[in-house]
């Protein structure tokens, strides 16, 4: 009998939930060569062939669809073995994988992130950033982070802060030839840098008036999908920007940029941690978890 590694069988069931070799190689921090040669070895081992390669998919065979089936449930439980064990370590150790959408990750990196690798340096934190909501138990982290509202009901969830802002900014030099804008439908007769979601809808700038909540198309000479590249393109003065209050508040105290609009922009849900529950978490899960619940106490504190 060969002998076989956990994480072959980690990378078969990678490939069959991405439906391509190149994302669960990206999901497993391997090279796309490094993937296929692992998956060669491992057909070769069982004398059978798990995957239908085309130029354009990749599918189970009927024999790798009995194999992933049988397997999952098993490794399911061979993992909640390791956690046992690892729950019993002294000195936290291996790694956690987290999911967040980049202004969340931006807010969180040196208050949680950098803050619990100070304190326990045996730890790896794999930190991945995307813009769609994933289903963080099927694509395999340990931990999501997004806005309240949008932590599924089923988990367990920690305030990261209290409620944030949007905030609308131009540059000195931008508004030094035109009236700034008083109410959000002005916004209209400027330039403005638009931004694009991930599912590649144009995102709407949100105001509130009152209760009523309003949404602005704006126009403009440029469309961005990344809030790093719109704060570059505002503070060249190309035009006003919609950012979370977080990701320019440094440039708004320098001066770089003029806040516009603040009485119409209001606040939004809170980030949260969140994870699923869990029998005998490893070490560096609940020492994760704790520090997350210090962040929330001095944030509520403040």
């Amino acid at each position: 009998m060969g002998s076989y590694n956990l994480t072959d069988f980690d990378a078969v069931i990678a490939i069959s939930r991405r439906g391509s070799f190149r994302a669960a190689a990206l999901d497993l921090g391997l090279s796309t060569t490094a993937l296929s040669n692992a998956i060669a070895k491992l057909e070769g081992q069982l004398g059978v062939r798990l995957f239908n390669r085309t130029t354009r998919s990749v599918s189970l065979s009927d024999a790798g669809r009995r194999f992933v089936d049988q397997m999952t449930p098993a490794l399911k439980d061979i993992y909640q073995a390791l956690d046992t064990v690892r729950s019993e370590q002294e000195t936290p150790s291996g790694t956690l994988r987290i999911n967040a959408f980049a202004t969340a990750a931006r807010e969180i990196i040196e208050p949680l992130i950098i803050a619990f690798l100070r304190r326990f340096p045996e730890v790896h934190i794999d930190l991945v950033t995307e813009g769609n909501f994933v289903d963080i138990v099927a694509e395999g982290f340990d931990f999501g982070v997004r806005s309240e509202h949008r932590v599924p009901a089923d988990m367990i969830a920690i305030p990261l802060g209290p409620a944030r802002r949007y905030a609308v900014v131009a540059t000195p030099s931008y508004l030094a030839t035109r009236d700034q804008p008083r109410v959000p439908s002005d916004l209209l007769a400027h330039a403005c840098v638009c931004t694009r979601l991930p599912n590649g809808a144009m995102f709407r700038w949100q105001f509130k008036d009152h209760d009523q909540l309003l949404q602005v198309d704006v126009r403009g000479p440029v469309t961005l999908d990344e809030a790093s590249l719109a704060r570059t393109a505002v503070l060249n003065s190309v035009g006003i920007g919609f950012f979370m209050e977080s990701d320019v508040l440094n440039d708004i105290e320098a001066g770089r940029v003029v806040r516009l609009l603040e009485d119409w922009t209001p606040k939004i849900a809170p980030l949260c941690l969140y994870y699923p529950s869990r029998r005998n978490p490893p070490a560096a899960f609940k020492v994760f978890v704790d520090l997350a619940r210090e962040l929330a106490r001095s944030s509520q504190a403040r």
